[in-house]
Formats: C-alpha cells, structure tokens, sequence
C-alpha cells in the first residue's frame, strides 16, 4: 500500500522515511539516557524541570492541556530512534519525517495495539510535540541553549479516499543528530518495554549509559540520583522506591547493590556477563528462548 504524506511542502522538503516493521534492535540516544528530560509519573505534570549541572542546563515545560511528556511516551522516541539507525546501518536514507503506522509502533514498544492503545499513543504524541526543552547540551557555548520539542509536527496520514493509512512524524534537528551519531546511540535491552514503574524506567536508562558493559560496573550516592532523576518525590520516598528496585533485581541485565559510606547511601550496579547466543539475539531484536 502506497503510504501518501500529507505535510505540505517546504523550503527544506524533507524526505520521507518509512519504517520498517519486524525484529529490529530497540536503540536509545544517550543524551536522553544521562539526563532528566521526562516526567517520571502517569499523572500530569506542568511543573518545569530545570537542572543545571556544570556546564549543562535543562529546562522542560509543558502545558496545561496535555502535561509534561513522560518516560513512556518516550518509548515513542526510542523507536525513532531504532528506525533511523537501522535504515542507516542498511545503507538506506535517513529523514526527520517519519512515516508508520500505530500498529508497528504499539508492537515494537510492547503495547495493546486495540483501539485504547491507539487512543493512548495518540496523547503521547501530543505531550511529545507540546513539552518544549531548552538545552546547553551540544551547544558550543554553555550560555546557548538550543529549544525544541520532542515531535515538531505530527499528523494522520489519509489515502486518496479519506481512509486513515498510519501517521506521520517529524522530529527536531536537535534529536535527529544526537541519533544518526553513532557514538551517541545504545543499544538497550527490549525486556526494557516491560518494565511498570516511571523510576526504574529511567533507572535503567542511567544504568545502561553508565554502567555499559565495564567490569567494574558504576555508583552513584542516593542524592545525586534523585537529583539527576528530575522527579518531584521528596527524597525519602525517592529512596524507598530505590531500595524496593534493588530488592526487585527490576534492571535486565544488570546486578544492583547498595553501599553505605560516610552516613550515605550509594548505588552500585554492574552488568550481569551474558550468554553470547542470547546477547546476539537480543542485539537483533529477537527474545532468547527459554530451554528450561
């Protein structure tokens, strides 16, 4: 089935890039991964984020009609980011304007693909595209802050009869270089879709970008995590709700423990060695079978 863009033309007259459906490897850009960029609960959010570390600033609004956008619409932006490279890796052209339809997004980030769901992916779509984020980022000077939104633009695409045929995307420039730069990419596990609660989905993504594979593994002390997390909890519950993960063992691949020095709580992960078939399954996008 022809897919047909109902963007109007413009000066930059993007290219479209249709996804591609299957097994693909879930990616995830790790400027996303390292700092706090999403509201980390399902009720609404209009309070900004702004974190400033060092030379990094960011600042995350939102609106009053849709809230902030959350760590699960941005699964939204992790299968952008899957499509982009793997058009890439095959040597395909890659665009800002995406075209798919609700089904190939809702399978990939494990979700109903009923009529709910895509009532549902439709309202991420609008606090992706109505949460603004000022950045200093891969900004040359710190004191310039690059602004954006997660989706410029975003629309149902319709056939010549008026029928519905998927959806339509585009994504900002900022986003868009910070994918197609290898170096910026991870591959994440899939089993991270399954994954409930807001703080262990972001959890894992700070693991995943600083734990990587390294022997020795990573820590950070409870305050600077709750700091880096963005969250609106007050640091005992943020706590709590640390303690139970680690209880849990909720991360995929990874072992979590935690340390006590000085009065302080610290956070230590490491990633659990896995089994070479598996992992190369998983780096296709496929699910290790179970044999026991």
């Amino acid at each position: 089935m022809r897919r047909l863009s109902t963007f109007p033309a413009n000066p930059s007259q993007l290219d479209l890039l249709v996804s591609v459906g299957g097994d693909i490897a879930a990616r995830d850009a790790q400027d996303l991964m390292a700092w706090p960029f999403f509201n980390l609960a399902k009720s609404k959010r209009v309070r900004p984020i702004d974190f400033r570390m060092g030379d990094i600033s960011i600042l995350v609004e939102a609106t009053a009609e849709h809230g902030m956008a959350t760590i699960w619409d941005a699964d939204v932006l992790i299968w952008v980011a899957s499509q982009i490279v793997e058009a890439r890796d095959m040597g395909r052209p890659t665009s800002r304007l995406i075209a798919a339809t609700p089904h190939e997004i809702l399978a990939f980030t494990r979700r109903g693909t009923g009529k709910a769901s895509y009532e549902r992916l439709k309202a991420a779509l609008d606090r992706l595209q109505s949460t603004t984020i000022a950045t200093s980022i891969r900004q040359r000077d710190a004191r310039r802050r690059h602004r954006f939104s997660w989706i410029n633009e975003w629309k149902e695409r319709l056939d010549g009869s008026g029928r519905a045929l998927g959806i339509e995307m585009i994504i900002p420039d900022w986003f868009y270089e910070g994918v197609i730069d290898q170096a910026l990419v991870l591959t994440i596990d899939s089993d991270y879709f399954a994954l409930t609660g807001g703080l262990e989905r972001w959890l894992y993504r700070l693991v995943r970008k600083h734990g990587g594979k390294q022997k020795g593994g990573w820590s950070f002390d409870f305050q600077h995590l709750h700091m880096k997390s963005g969250a609106l909890s007050p640091p005992k519950r943020f706590a709590f709700e640390l303690r139970d993960i680690v209880r849990r063992q909720a991360l995929p691949g990874y072992q979590l423990t935690i340390e006590h020095a000085l009065g302080r709580e610290r956070l230590s992960f490491v990633a659990i060695p896995a089994d070479p078939f598996d992992a190369a399954m998983r780096r296709v996008g496929l699910r290790p079978v179970d044999m026991s």
